[in-house]
C-alpha cells in the first residue's frame, strides 16, 4: 500500500473525502472515457462523488470517503502514481482559508478569528467548520477551498478549529445591482435588537479592522468596499450600536481610496438590503 493511500484512507475514515493529485498540485484527468465529461457523470460537477466510471476523474468531484473505491484496481494504481493528496473540504463540512503569502496572512490575523492552521509551503490554511461555495481571489493572496473545491492535505494543524464566520462568508458576496437611494447620506441602522457587544471596545475595534482593510486594499477597491460595509453591519447592524460617526468613519477610509460620497452611499445601501436591514 502506498504512503498516499494510506493518509487517503486515514481522512476517509474520519469522515474527510480525499482524492489523489499528480505533480503540480493538480487532480487527475479523466480518463478516455470520460473526457470532455462524455459519461454524463457529473455534469459541470455540482454533485460530489464519482461517476460511474473506476478511475478517479472529475476533479474534486471524484473524492470520496467510501474505502472500497479507494482501494479499487484503477484508484489504487493512481494512488502509486500521486504526488500527494488533496481533499473536498465541503464534502467534510469545512471551509479552507487559503493565505498565499505574507501579506494575507497578516490580512487573516487583523480580520479573522482564530481557528486552526496548517503551514503550506508559501503561507497558510486557515480551517473552519462550516461549508460555504469555494473561490478564488477573493482578495489578494486569499483563495476559499470548501464546496466544490479541493484543497491540498498537508497535515491537521494546530489550534481549535471554529465556526467559519460571517466575514468569510461575505468575501465572496458579489454587490448588487446598484441601489440609488433619494439621499446621499444614509444614517447607520437603528436597530431594536440585544446589544451582545459587552463593551463599546469591541465595537470600536471593528470599525478599526474595518477602516484598515479598507486603506489596505491595493486593488478592487469597489469590492473591498462593499464586503466591508457587509461584514460591520452583519455584525453590528442588528442591535442598534452603529452611529453616524462610525458610518462616517467607513465613508472617510472609503474616500481616501478613491470612492465617491454617492458609491459608499450606494454599497452601504446595498449592503443593508442585502442583510434584509434596508428597513430598520
Amino acid at each position: 500500500m502506498s504512503t498516499h493511500l494510506r493518509i487517503a484512507l486515514g481522512l476517509a475514515a474520519a469522515g474527510v473525502p480525499p482524492l489523489p493529485l499528480r505533480a503540480g498540485k493538480m487532480p487527475f484527468g479523466n480518463c478516455p472515457a470520460c473526457t470532455k465529461n462524455a459519461c454524463g457523470g457529473r455534469p459541470n460537477m455540482k454533485t460530489p462523488g464519482p461517476c460511474t466510471c473506476p478511475a478517479p476523474c472529475h476533479g474534486w468531484a471524484a473524492a470520496t470517503t467510501d474505502p472500497n473505491v479507494l482501494n479499487s484496481t484503477p484508484w489504487a494504481r493512481t494512488w502509486w502514481e500521486a504526488a500527494g493528496v488533496a481533499y473536498h473540504p465541503g464534502g467534510a463540512g469545512l471551509t479552507v482559508v487559503d493565505l498565499d503569502n505574507a501579506e494575507a496572512i497578516a490580512w487573516a490575523r487583523a480580520s479573522l478569528p482564530a481557528t486552526r492552521t496548517v503551514p503550506t509551503t508559501r503561507g497558510e490554511h486557515w480551517l473552519y467548520q462550516g461549508a460555504m461555495q469555494g473561490a478564488n481571489a477573493v482578495r489578494p493572496g486569499v483563495d476559499i477551498k470548501s464546496t466544490m473545491a479541493y484543497a491540498r492535505w498537508l497535515g491537521p494543524g494546530t489550534g481549535t478549529m471554529t465556526v467559519l464566520p460571517d466575514v468569510v462568508r461575505t468575501l465572496t458576496v458579489k454587490e448588487p445591482a446598484t441601489v440609488r437611494p433619494a439621499a446621499v447620506t444614509v444614517p447607520a441602522p437603528a436597530g431594536d435588537g440585544k446589544c451582545p457587544h459587552r463593551t463599546p471596545t469591541y465595537l470600536d475595534r471593528g470599525i478599526a479592522m474595518a477602516e484598515q482593510r479598507i486603506t489596505a486594499a491595493r486593488e478592487a477597491v469597489h469590492a473591498t468596499v462593499y464586503r466591508t460595509f457587509l461584514a460591520v453591519l452583519s455584525t453590528h447592524g442588528r442591535c442598534g450600536c452603529l452611529t453616524e460617526a462610525h458610518t462616517a468613519r467607513l465613508f472617510t477610509a472609503a474616500q481616501a481610496k478613491g470612492e465617491s460620497p454617492r458609491h459608499c452611499t450606494d454599497a452601504w445601501t446595498n449592503a443593508l438590503t442585502t442583510l434584509g436591514l434596508s428597513h430598520v
